[in-house]
This record gives structure tokens, sequence and C-alpha cells, in this order.
């Protein structure tokens, strides 16, 4: 059935053009042929619509054979055997044609459905009352040997025509069945292959409206990284300008201030350091979105990074009556990173933790030796396979609000905040962790989140160790 292909759903249900060989395997057909031999010794063929043999007994009649050696008898055989293949029997009849031996051929309409698919051909069989062969072979074959002509004219198939009609039927209702049985397999694989071919044309169609809308939604985002970072890069000008003369008035260069002035240049310029500090968050997330940012990596300890961010911090710890403490484990071996990237990312996590702590709540920053799941790039881009391997674990604990679990994939993304509302008690652009996220990246690290019972969040940052500095 493999024309089935070929066909569409329509010309199977309702043009009907399906084939004789394509409802009926040839195979099963011709083992159905032989074991109908086998049973009646008739020779029975079964052609398509068109002509073409689709099966065949395969019984070559001894007489026919001797025929077949003599001219004349031969060709007068093979007209006989043309007109058989060329006859058309009504659509429930059957016709009868005689051979010049005196026996005869019985052809049959195969239909089905309303449609002619091909011919049943019985024969040669010789009626019981044909008992010698005709005069009109001797007269056509001089040659022919009629002792032997005979002894092989004993030996043909012996059939009535009531018999053959029978036999005829027999086979017609078998294939009846046969056919029906065809029909409704090859309706169903052509409804099957629709439907596949239906489902992949929607596919095939979704998908193309989806790579218009990624190839879109990329243009935008570079379109978007490109103006953040012009509009970025412009501000930052005036407003070191603002920030410098803030800081001139508020050393009394242009004048000595009254108290209540004093306090407003002040605030114009914290807030002029604040909205500069994101402008570098803007600044340095274009460039890390864009692949433009740079590292300058060496060989550094652990150890004094981490008591430069907890030093920094203890101001605004005691300010707001935050502990915060550092344990790191002694003996850690070297990480090559970039110390003032890194220190980014410890500053930005331990400001957080102590910006979420309440009042007599603690901060601890813990550096330890740990491992890393093998899945991890190392800091030279090289995946790392087999089993866990050595590195640095800092982590960095709070006894805050916390973070819940489904929020937890979320907060390293770009501008995203927990607490999206107007009233949030806690400020914040949403960039700092998206920004921490891509550097600890770029370390080829991990960072995660995890509970800090029973309350609180843990910031945990996986930086590998090189090879090199565990010998």
């Amino acid at each position: 059935m493999a024309a089935v292909a070929e066909k569409t759903l329509d010309e199977l249900t309702l043009t009907q053009s399906f084939d004789l060989e394509e409802l009926v395997d040839r195979q099963a057909l011709g083992e159905m042929v032989e074991s109908f031999y086998d049973l009646f010794r008739v020779p029975l063929r079964i052609f398509g619509e068109q002509g073409k043999l689709l099966a065949d007994s395969g019984a070559a009649l001894e007489l026919y054979r001797y025929l077949a050696t003599l001219p004349r008898a031969r060709a007068a055989v093979e007209s006989v055997v043309s007109d058989v293949k060329s006859l058309q029997p009504s659509e429930d009849g059957q016709l009868t044609h005689a051979c010049v031996t005196g026996a005869l051929y019985r052809v049959v309409a195969i239909r089905y459905d309303g449609r002619t698919l091909g011919r049943l051909i019985l024969g040669p069989f010789v009626p019981p009352s044909v008992s010698e062969l005709p005069a009109t072979l001797l007269e056509l074959e001089p040659e022919l040997d009629l002792e032997k002509a005979r002894g092989l004219f004993e030996r043909m198939p012996r059939a009535d025509e009531a018999t053959a009609a029978r036999l005829a039927n027999h086979l017609r209702r078998a294939l009846d069945l046969i056919l029906f049985s065809g029909h409704k397999a090859l309706l169903t694989s052509s409804m099957h292959l629709a439907s596949v071919r239906e489902s992949y044309r929607d596919l095939s169609d979704k998908t193309a409206r989806l790579q218009q809308a990624y190839d879109r939604l990329k243009e935008l985002d570079r379109l978007k990284s490109n103006f953040l970072a012009t509009v970025s890069h412009e501000l930052r000008t005036p407003l070191t300008s603002i920030i410098g003369y803030s800081e001139m008035l508020v050393e009394g260069i242009a004048g000595e201030l009254g108290v209540e002035q004093r306090d407003f240049v002040r605030t114009i310029r914290d807030k002029g350091e604040q909205l500069l500090e994101l402008i570098r968050g803007l600044l340095d997330l274009s460039k890390l979105e864009s692949g433009t940012f740079s590292m300058k990596k060496a060989m550094l300890e652990i150890e004094p990074l981490v008591s430069d961010v907890v030093q920094t911090l203890q101001p605004v710890a005691r300010k707001k009556m935050v502990d915060i403490e550092q344990h790191v484990e002694v003996g850690l071996p070297e990480l090559w990173s970039d110390r003032d990237r890194l220190r980014q990312v410890l500053l930005n996590l331990t400001e957080n933790a102590v910006k979420f702590s309440e009042s007599g709540g603690s901060v601890i920053v813990t550096a330890r030796l740990g491992t890393m799941d093998p899945d991890v790039a190392d800091s030279d881009g090289v995946a790392i396979l087999g089993a866990r391997r050595p590195a640095i674990e800092v982590r960095i604990s709070d006894e805050g609000i916390g973070i819940p679990e489904s929020e937890r994939g979320r907060v390293f993304d770009a501008f995203y905040q927990v607490d999206s509302s107007s009233t949030r008690e806690h400020g914040g652009t949403g960039l700092g962790l998206s920004i921490v996220k891509r550097l600890v990246d770029g370390h080829g690290g991990r960072i995660s989140i995890e509970d800090n019972q029973p309350q609180g969040t843990v910031f945990v940052v996986r930086l590998p160790i090189k090879r090199a500095t565990l010998s």
C-alpha cells in the first residue's frame, strides 16, 4: 500500500480512484491463488483493471508447453489468450471462451463498491463431455504428434461449466471480503496520514509565527539595550556635574550655607549618587547582555575580599542595629577572578541582607571549601564532566523577611521585585541580583537561594577553583 501516500483523503473517499493492487497485498493474493489451485487443480490468474497480472497459480499445463513448440499452434493459442484477456464481462456476469484445444476459459469481473477493478480468469479446463482433441487443431497444425497430444489432453484439468461458475462465485465472494478489509485499512491509513499532514502544517505555521515573534522580540531587546546604554551614558555626564557641584556647595566653596540649606544640598547629592548608581547598573546590564562586558581576572584570596565587604557595610549595619559577622575557613585556595566584579557580587548580596533584616537581626558571611555540580562550566568555559569538583562556597545569610520559594527563580530577572507594589517598604531597581547572576556566570560559578530557618534567606555563591591552585 505504498501508493496510499500518493492519494489524498478526498480521492479515496469521494472519487474512489483506488486500484485493486492498492487494496490487496500481492503476496497474500498470490498465496490465495496457489491455495485455490492446490484444492481444485484449475489454473487461475487475476488481472488488474489495466490488464496487469497480479497473481498466477503458476501452473504450466503440459499440453500447452508442447503446443508452444509448434509455430502455428503457438500462434493460435496466443491469439486465444489475447482475446480472453480483452473480454469485458457484464457487471454481475461471467463469460466463457473456447480455446483451439477444446478447453474453456471462464472470465469473471472483479467489482467493488460499484467499480470494476479487474478480472478473474479460470482455465483452461476441459468439460467432462469433451474427450477428444478438436479436428480444427489437427487441421491447424499438420506437424502435431497426435498420440502425444492426446495423452497430454487427457491430463488436462476437468470441470463442467456449472462447477466453474460455482468456483468463480466462491472466488468473487472471497475477494469481496479481502477488498473490504483492504479498503478499510486503506481509508484508516489515509485518514491518519491526512491528520498527520494537517497537524504538521499547523505546527509549521505556529513554528513560523513563533520564529517571527522571537526575531521581533530579539530585535526589540537589542534596541532596548542600545537605548539604555545610550541614555545612561548621556545621563551620567551631567549627573556627575550635579553631584560635584552639590559637594562643593556643602563644603562652602560658593559661600556659607545655612543648616537647612546644607540639608537640602546633601539630599540633592545623595539622590544624585543614588541615580548615578542606577545608571551604572543599567550600563553594566547592557554590557552583560550584549557580551561586551570584560573582566580582568587574576589570582586572589577570598578572605581579604570578604573582610573589605563587611567593613564597608559595618556603618550601615550599625545604623540599622544589625550585627554583621564573617567566618572564613583558614587555608582556602586562591580564586581566578576579577576582584572588582567579585566584590560587586558580595557587596550587593550582603547589602541586600542588611537592608531586608529587622533591627536586632544578624547577617553572617561565610566562606568555606565546598563542591560544584559537574554540569557547570569552569572559568575557561570548558564543560566539567564527571564527579563534583572543588569550589569555594560563600554563604550570605540573614534573618529578614525571606524569599518565597515560588519567587526564587525570578528574582534574578532584570527589574523584577518580589514586592512590586507602589507602597513597598524597601526600595531598589531590581537590577542588582540580575547583574550578580550574570557576574557569577561569567566566573563559571553558580548562585542559588536557600531558606534560613526559622526565617530569612541564604544566598549561596559557588566559584570553581582552578586545578593549578590545588597542587
